[in-house]
Protein backbone atom coordinates (compact mmCIF):
# COMPACT_ATOMS: atom_id res chain seq x y z
CA UNK A 1 0.00 0.00 0.00
CA UNK A 2 1.23 3.44 -0.92
CA UNK A 3 1.94 5.64 2.09
CA UNK A 4 -0.13 8.83 2.28
CA UNK A 5 1.47 12.17 1.50
CA UNK A 6 0.48 15.08 3.71
CA UNK A 7 2.08 18.51 3.40
CA UNK A 8 0.83 21.19 5.77
CA UNK A 9 0.18 24.66 4.43
CA UNK A 10 2.64 27.38 5.28
CA UNK A 11 0.40 30.41 5.74
CA UNK A 12 -0.48 31.99 2.42
CA UNK A 13 2.65 30.60 0.71
CA UNK A 14 2.03 26.88 0.17
CA UNK A 15 -1.17 24.83 0.12
CA UNK A 16 -2.32 21.89 2.22
CA UNK A 17 -1.78 18.70 0.27
CA UNK A 18 -3.50 15.44 1.21
CA UNK A 19 -2.94 12.36 -0.94
CA UNK A 20 -4.20 9.18 0.68
CA UNK A 21 -5.21 6.33 -1.62
CA UNK A 22 -6.38 4.18 1.30
CA UNK A 23 -8.92 6.80 2.40
CA UNK A 24 -9.57 7.95 -1.19
CA UNK A 25 -8.47 11.54 -0.46
CA UNK A 26 -6.75 13.56 -3.19
CA UNK A 27 -6.74 17.29 -2.43
CA UNK A 28 -4.70 20.45 -2.78
CA UNK A 29 -6.12 23.46 -0.95
CA UNK A 30 -5.08 27.01 -0.22
CA UNK A 31 -2.52 29.49 -1.52
CA UNK A 32 0.32 28.41 -3.79
CA UNK A 33 3.26 30.65 -4.46
CA UNK A 34 6.27 28.79 -3.05
CA UNK A 35 9.72 30.16 -3.68
CA UNK A 36 10.61 27.00 -5.65
CA UNK A 37 7.43 25.50 -7.09
CA UNK A 38 9.25 22.63 -8.80
CA UNK A 39 10.86 21.49 -5.53
CA UNK A 40 7.62 21.96 -3.60
CA UNK A 41 5.47 19.93 -6.04
CA UNK A 42 8.00 17.19 -6.89
CA UNK A 43 6.87 14.96 -3.97
CA UNK A 44 3.31 15.24 -5.34
CA UNK A 45 4.40 14.25 -8.85
CA UNK A 46 6.48 11.39 -7.45
CA UNK A 47 3.57 10.16 -5.31
CA UNK A 48 1.18 10.26 -8.29
CA UNK A 49 3.71 8.36 -10.39
CA UNK A 50 3.78 5.57 -7.78
CA UNK A 51 -0.02 5.70 -7.42
CA UNK A 52 -0.40 5.19 -11.17
CA UNK A 53 1.01 1.68 -10.72
CA UNK A 54 -2.05 0.61 -8.75
CA UNK A 55 -4.73 3.31 -8.69
CA UNK A 56 -8.11 3.12 -7.01
CA UNK A 57 -11.01 2.29 -9.34
CA UNK A 58 -12.15 5.94 -8.99
CA UNK A 59 -9.92 8.92 -8.28
CA UNK A 60 -11.61 12.25 -7.50
CA UNK A 61 -8.95 14.95 -7.29
CA UNK A 62 -9.91 18.22 -5.59
CA UNK A 63 -8.20 21.51 -6.38
CA UNK A 64 -9.27 24.22 -3.94
CA UNK A 65 -6.94 27.10 -4.66
CA UNK A 66 -7.49 30.57 -3.29
CA UNK A 67 -4.54 31.78 -5.35
CA UNK A 68 -1.61 30.33 -7.29
CA UNK A 69 1.24 31.95 -9.18
CA UNK A 70 2.59 31.20 -12.66
CA UNK A 71 5.23 28.78 -11.40
CA UNK A 72 2.54 26.86 -9.52
CA UNK A 73 0.35 26.80 -12.65
CA UNK A 74 3.09 24.88 -14.45
CA UNK A 75 3.06 22.35 -11.62
CA UNK A 76 -0.73 22.09 -11.78
CA UNK A 77 -0.31 21.14 -15.45
CA UNK A 78 2.24 18.52 -14.34
CA UNK A 79 -0.29 17.10 -11.84
CA UNK A 80 -3.09 17.06 -14.41
CA UNK A 81 -0.79 15.27 -16.84
CA UNK A 82 -0.11 12.62 -14.18
CA UNK A 83 -3.85 12.30 -13.57
CA UNK A 84 -4.37 11.85 -17.30
CA UNK A 85 -1.93 8.91 -17.23
CA UNK A 86 -3.80 7.46 -14.24
CA UNK A 87 -7.09 7.86 -16.16
CA UNK A 88 -5.90 5.20 -18.60
CA UNK A 89 -6.19 2.65 -15.78
CA UNK A 90 -9.09 3.96 -13.69
CA UNK A 91 -11.80 6.60 -13.66
CA UNK A 92 -10.53 10.07 -12.79
CA UNK A 93 -12.47 13.28 -12.21
CA UNK A 94 -11.15 16.70 -11.25
CA UNK A 95 -13.18 18.91 -8.95
CA UNK A 96 -12.16 22.55 -9.39
CA UNK A 97 -13.39 24.61 -6.45
CA UNK A 98 -13.46 28.39 -6.63
CA UNK A 99 -15.01 31.36 -4.87
CA UNK A 100 -18.26 32.28 -6.65
CA UNK A 101 -16.96 35.85 -7.01
CA UNK A 102 -13.57 34.80 -8.43
CA UNK A 103 -14.12 34.66 -12.19
CA UNK A 104 -10.35 34.44 -12.78
CA UNK A 105 -10.11 31.17 -10.84
CA UNK A 106 -13.08 29.77 -12.78
CA UNK A 107 -11.45 30.81 -16.07
CA UNK A 108 -8.19 29.18 -14.98
CA UNK A 109 -10.00 25.92 -14.27
CA UNK A 110 -11.70 26.09 -17.64
CA UNK A 111 -8.29 26.52 -19.34
CA UNK A 112 -6.91 23.49 -17.49
CA UNK A 113 -10.01 21.48 -18.45
CA UNK A 114 -9.37 22.19 -22.15
CA UNK A 115 -5.83 20.79 -21.84
CA UNK A 116 -6.91 17.28 -20.95
CA UNK A 117 -9.51 14.57 -21.46
CA UNK A 118 -10.40 14.28 -17.77
CA UNK A 119 -13.90 15.37 -16.74
CA UNK A 120 -13.84 18.60 -14.71
CA UNK A 121 -16.54 19.51 -12.22
CA UNK A 122 -16.70 23.16 -11.23
CA UNK A 123 -17.79 23.79 -7.66
CA UNK A 124 -18.37 27.17 -6.04
CA UNK A 125 -17.95 27.91 -2.36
Amino acid sequence: MLNPLFIAAEGDVTPNISLDAGRNIFEIEGWSHPEDAIAFYTPVADWLSRYEGSPNPQTDFYFKFQYYNTASAKQIVRIISALESISRKSKVAIHWHYDAEDSDMLAAGERFAKMCDIPFKFVTY
